[in-house]
């Protein structure tokens, strides 16, 4: 009752005195034109967005309508930021316009402010009834717009943020109460772990939702973030894990390469033949309901229309890389390194920090057969015949935000990530003196949707360390097989030099390994009863993360999660149980696997690590 009193007062407080507004959201624009929709700071800044994802090159207008309810003089205000405020106080490159009723105010917004807040667009006379909306983009380097408010009291503005602003949007959506949905397992991730554990779950005849916050299925595996599949796949003790990966793996190799390379509808073919799995495509889980240490229910609001649902379930796994529902449920979690002594791990600093790998803007450009332009771009970041980078690609190198907050800084690490690419390019094509390599190139893609690779983990009933790896130990409960190195970034020592504090390129040294089962203990959660987790979150140091993070492995994690769902299903026990009281049962489905017995892995092999010891790294002499 408090909670209800709370969010009624907010709401009345918000609303302005005497108002009539009119809210235009954003992203649930009719047409969205170039402008496209991002929702990966939704849990900072309260909802999506549309960003002009231009590269340089204006966007088509993003256009809707709206329903004026009476004559007369309207103000206009939008929500929105100055990108690169955190680098220059010099006015931002993302400028755009606001057009109502086919009248264009002259405002320029997304130049000033160093956060996100309501910016005065101007006035305009209007007759009652529907007209239109558009945003005009006028350079396309990433405007970026939350929202249009028209009012008919100037200075009657929405709330900045947080709650209030939440309240007040809820109302002027008119959103209904989200109802309830019943299944037996809801997977929150869509990317390859989550589509694993959805299928293997769904195979054992579970009803599942699986709920992907994107249009496209794969996360960074994507056309949208282009990271190509990592690690073997099939490799004992149990090699039937990872045949299912055959089912939707792309057949080309390689990071940062034209969108087909990565073969989308092959990821959407393989969940839409799945009759038990129910996808909620474009949702985002924002919110759980507990029953004591028990998840009763995840709220998923639609990234566009802010449709909301509560998916109700007896089981839940957690493979959203950041680990938001096991935060959300009170789960325990970390973030950053362990120091050295905590684990014994040699591979760990002396004392414990909070860096981590990084997020990865990749991006890449075309030769064009002909003299190509483009904008200048200098914000803060300064280039020159020195530090500049030679090259006319960009992939998983290029790396940002290792000592920022991969959560709380999530929007500034993806934002740096590009501010450095066309910071760079903007060099090579105006300034560099010898740029004939660079003259008829255009930027063909820049990703906007950052690739992650650590941020919190969850801990289970075990912590994968160094120690486990390097000995070989023997667990009773081993599952999947982990290959890869213990891959480890770090902010490469060249760029450090070159802009100190500021890096945006990685390094690594690769630690190679004897393949290692990983324990089930760490696929669920310690003291959340009935979350499973898999993906890049699951129950690791950061030294053993290094190991088990590439996609093969994580999809490998994600079919024994979806097998540990189906003997919690059919027993009605926690994931707990199915270590202390059906073991045998898991170990009988990791053997035969759930993949169907369909094409070749010979297909899918690239990325493998190219050296595997044949004894653990202690052992050898």
């Amino acid at each position: 009752m408090k909670k209800i009193f709370t969010v009624i007062l907010l709401l009345v407080l918000c609303l302005p005195a005497g108002a009539a507004g009119i809210w235009a959201e954003a992203e649930n624009f009719s047409e969205k034109g170039g402008w496209v929709v991002d929702q990966q700071f939704m849990d900072l800044m309260g909802s999506s967005y549309l960003l002009a994802h231009g590269m340089g090159k204006p966007v088509d207008d993003a256009v809707t309508t709206v329903n004026v309810p009476s004559d007369g003089l309207w103000h206009v205000y939008v929500r929105t930021y100055n990108w690169t405020s955190p680098w220059t106080s010099e006015p931002g490159p993302g400028r755009f316009r606001v057009k109502v009723g086919g009248k264009t105010l002259k405002t320029d917004l997304g130049v000033t402010g160093d956060s996100w807040e309501w910016q005065y667009a101007g006035k305009v006379r209007l007759k009652a009834g529907e007209t239109s909306l558009a945003l005009c983009d006028m350079t396309g380097f990433e405007g970026r717009c939350d929202a249009v408010y028209l009012t008919d009291k100037e200075g009657d503005v929405p709330p900045a943020g947080g709650d209030a602003l939440a309240v007040f949007r809820r109302s002027a959506l008119n959103l209904p109460e989200p109802d309830s949905q019943e299944y037996d397992f809801v997977v929150v991730g869509g990317g390859v772990a989550g589509m694993c554990a959805a299928v293997a779950a769904a195979r054992l005849d579970c009803k599942v939702a699986l709920i992907n916050d994107r249009p496209v299925l794969g996360g960074n595996n994507s056309s949208e973030v282009r990271v190509h599949l990592g690690g073997y796949s099939e490799v004992g003790p149990y090699e039937g894990l990872g045949r299912m990966i055959r089912e939707f793996g792309h057949t080309r190799g390689g990071n940062a390469k034209p969108a087909e390379y990565y073969e989308d509808e092959k990821k959407q073919a393989f969940i839409d033949s799945e009759e038990n799995v129910t996808l909620y495509a474009c949702y985002r889980a924002v919110d759980v309901r507990m029953d004591g240490s028990r998840i009763a229910a995840v709220l998923i609001r639609h990234i566009e229309t802010g449709e909301e649902h509560w998916l109700e379930a007896p089981l839940f796994a957690d493979c959203t890389g950041d680990a938001t529902i096991g935060v959300l449920a009170g789960a325990d979690w970390r973030m950053g390194r362990e120091g050295r002594d905590e684990f014994g791990e040699s591979l760990a600093p002396e004392k414990a920090d909070k860096l981590t790998m990084g997020a990865s803007v990749q991006w890449y450009s075309v030769d064009t057969g002909h003299r190509t332009s483009f904008p200048e771009f200098d914000y803060g970041v300064e280039f020159n015949e020195d530090n500049c980078e030679k090259v006319t690609m960009g992939e998983w190198t290029w790396e940002t935000g290792m000592n920022y907050d991969q959560i709380a800084d999530a929007e500034r690490v993806r934002d740096y990530g590009m501010m450095v690419i066309y910071s760079n390019w903007s060099f090579l094509k105006n300034h560099k003196k010898d740029n004939a390599k660079w003259q008829d190139r255009d930027l063909e893609w820049v990703a906007y949707i950052a690739g992650k690779r650590e941020s919190r983990r969850l801990m289970g009933d075990y912590i994968l360390k160094q120690d486990d790896i390097d000995k070989d130990v023997f667990h009773e409960d081993a599952s999947f097989t982990t290959t890869w190195s213990i891959d480890l970034h770090f902010p490469d020592k060249d760029n450090s030099a070159k802009f100190p504090g500021a890096e945006f390129k990685a390094a690594t040294v690769h630690n190679w390994i004897h393949p290692y089962a990983v324990p089930y203990r760490c696929l669920y959660s310690r003291n959340v009863d009935n979350l499973l987790m898999a993906g890049r979150n699951i129950s690791t140091t950061h030294v053993g993360l290094g190991t088990t993070r590439v996609m093969r492995t994580t999809g490998m994690m994600g079919e024994v999660v979806g097998m540990a769902a189906g003997i919690c299903t059919e027993y009605g026990c926690s994931p707990r149980d199915v270590y202390q009281d059906h073991l045998d049962e898991l170990k009988t489905l990791m053997k035969k696997g759930l993949g169907k017995e369909t094409g070749s892995k010979e297909e899918q092999r690239f990325n493998l690590p190219n050296k595997l010891l044949e004894k653990p790294k202690a052992f050898i002499e």
